[in-house]
């Protein structure tokens, strides 16, 4: 059911989960898309400026619509409009990780670009995002985040916490956590700055 904009409310948006994929390892597979969208989903309601829309409420709208992976990565003008329309929502942020990954400068193992244990480490993260005009279609803000950490030993995952958005203590306080959260802070303020372009 379509829900109206409603003009007198702060400016509402719906956060796509960032292309990127899953990461495989030991424990399973993790998806680092869906956990980076919830961090910026998290510091959007932190900041206050938009209302944003419920994760799961967008999950089930878009497993409704029948949404591709490379719809929700980038999605066209007309499925936009559709899901801006049934969401309620006038702009979306689509995002893409472009770089996600820890570099041993000695020792260690690497498993798909990602290094795991030994030796010192450098871990980056790179950003990119778009919001996009559901009823346009038209890309309002772009912005560009990225993070880095220099503590060793690469990422330790945690059971669940990089499933659930790299939420726990043990992610947060890791290379690759320390990375990611600073690449999507540098990524949301950029998104803000910019909010006077919106309409």
């Amino acid at each position: 059911v379509a829900q109206p904009y409603d003009d007198s409310l702060p400016r509402a948006v719906a956060v796509m989960d960032f292309e990127y994929g899953t990461v495989d390892n030991w424990w399973g597979q993790y998806n680092i898309g869906k956990g980076m969208a919830d961090q910026v989903v998290d510091a959007l309601v932190n900041d206050g400026t938009f209302r944003v829309i419920e994760r799961k409420k967008l999950d089930t709208v878009l497993a409704e619509q029948d949404f591709s992976a490379s719809d929700r990565a980038d999605p066209s003008a007309a499925k936009l409009s559709k899901l801006g329309k049934v969401l309620g929502v006038r702009y979306i942020i689509a995002g893409s990780i472009t770089k996600f990954s820890t570099e041993q400068k000695q020792g260690g193992v690497r498993v798909k670009g990602i290094g795991l244990g030994g030796g010192k480490a450098k871990t980056e993260v790179f950003l990119t995002a778009r919001m996009i005009d559901t009823t346009t279609g038209e890309i309002m803000v772009a912005a560009k985040g990225q993070g880095e950490s220099k503590k060793g030993g690469g990422i330790n995952f945690s059971k669940g916490g990089f499933g659930v958005g790299g939420g726990s203590t043990e992610f947060k306080n890791s290379a690759i956590g320390e990375a990611q959260e600073a690449a999507c802070n540098q990524l949301v303020l950029q998104l803000l700055a910019k909010k006077d372009r919106l309409q």
